[in-house]
């Protein structure tokens, strides 16, 4: 209390204007009292925004084109610096309130209409500056969204290549939470009907993806209309909860992204194939290869399966590796079933039939919705033809192995001359 019985109030604002020093001395304390305010966040984003409300206050000023310009750099500088525009927004009404509390000292003196004026000032400067501020987080956060996902898109390319120098991938993987020197399975997943946007199938994937397997060692990308999904091998087996899991990690992983892509309205039915776990930068690309090759087959089997497993596909892929030989296989074992009457192909579907049922003649004649004897009939006429004997063990492995060979190739439909054509 001093001489004339009045308090005395250190950080009370003088009833005229401060000059410049105490001005500055009084907007730092209230800047870094805002920050403490909003969590901590730096004052310094504030940066010419407490000298505007002083000045909105005292003279009734509104902020320039070039002051808002700056207040809208800072909310960029905070998107950059990972900082987000609640708190960003916070940092500045906690501002605006506390240079508020204090203004009645200097406005006491004048009239209302003139305290009318200066809340109407602030007012304006709070709602431009903050609408300036969350317009530059907006903008920065747009562009970081699109330079990560092009980054993103240019290293699952490398990655499904295999063909980047390792080192680099590594360190351009550690970003994204890829470990690279731990196994990793690719699953790839093929609309049954063209999408507009592939992409919006990828976004409502990544969100379960990501919640079911964590956020690291896990990428959703898109390739040639395709989805992607690079996952770690340990998180998909240990997602599944089944006491066999012999399989489970390719099944899991596949299962879970063909129920959530058969959500979608669009794209039904989907198809997903997907790789073996293999280590490395190379051994994503690997995997991948499996899961592609996977669907390639599938389509030419004319496999409905929703979810493909490779370990089903080897037999199909060792007998892909030599093509002349297999082209040479199917010519000679199954070639002269086409002079059967009808042609090869109620023949070929006969032995697919026989040998699918474990060589049962009665269980293929249901599944052909034929009687016994005609199935029957039709095992004499290709041992007639061929030479090789169905029910014959020591004939059976050549018979079976050329039929898969016949679905590989697309034979009968297609020539044998044109699929060597394409070696």
């Amino acid at each position: 209390m001093d001489g004339t019985g009045e308090v005395s109030d250190s950080r009370r604002v003088p009833e005229h204007p401060p000059d410049t020093a105490d001005r500055d001395e009084w907007l730092t304390r209230v800047a870094l009292e805002a920050s403490r305010d909003a969590g901590g966040v730096s004052e310094e984003l504030l940066g010419d925004y407490l000298p505007m409300l002083a000045m909105a206050a005292t003279f009734g000023r509104r902020p320039s084109r070039m002051e808002l310009a700056a207040v809208h750099r800072q909310g960029r500088r905070a998107a950059q610096s990972g900082i987000s525009a609640g708190s960003g927004v916070d940092l500045y009404l906690s501002a605006a309130r506390r240079v508020w509390s204090e203004l009645p000292a200097i406005v006491r003196a004048r009239n209302s209409a003139a305290v009318r004026a200066a809340a109407d000032a602030v007012l304006h400067v709070v709602d431009d500056a903050v609408a300036s501020f969350a317009e530059g987080h907006a903008q920065a956060g747009r562009e970081l969204v699109r330079q990560e996902e092009t980054l993103r898109r240019a290293l699952v390319e490398d990655l499904l290549r295999g063909d980047a120098h390792l080192s680099e991938v590594v360190e351009r993987a550690e970003p994204f939470g890829l470990d690279l020197t731990r196994a990793h399975q690719v699953a790839l997943a093929r609309p049954g009907r063209p999408l507009p946007s592939i992409e919006a199938a990828t976004s409502a994937l990544e969100r379960v993806v990501l919640d079911r397997f964590g956020d690291r060692d896990v990428l959703v990308a898109t390739k040639e209309s395709l989805v992607v999904v690079v996952a770690l091998a340990e998180a998909a087996k240990a997602s599944t909860s089944a006491p066999d899991t012999r399989s489970r990690p390719r099944t899991d992983l596949g299962s879970l992204v063909h129920a959530e892509l058969s959500r979608l309205r669009r794209g039904r039915p989907w198809q997903v194939a997907v790789g073996r776990p293999h280590v490395g930068g190379y051994g994503i690309a690997r995997s991948y290869e499996e899961a592609r090759e996977g669907l390639t087959m599938a389509a030419r089997l004319k496999m409905d399966e929703a979810v493909i497993q490779t370990r089903d596909l080897l037999i199909y892929r060792v007998l892909s590796r030599d093509q002349p030989a297999l082209v040479d296989l199917v010519g000679s074992v199954l070639g002269p079933l086409e002079h059967s009457r009808g042609g090869a192909r109620p023949l070929l579907d006969t032995l697919e039939a026989y040998f699918g049922c474990g060589n049962v003649a009665t269980t293929s004649a249901a599944v052909l919705r034929l009687s016994v004897r005609a199935v029957t009939y039709r095992l004499g006429r290709v041992t007639a033809l061929t030479g090789y004997d169905p029910r014959e063990p020591r004939d059976r492995f050549t018979l079976e192995t050329a039929v898969l060979g016949a679905r590989l190739l697309g034979w009968p439909e297609l020539s044998l001359a044109s699929a060597d054509a394409t070696t």
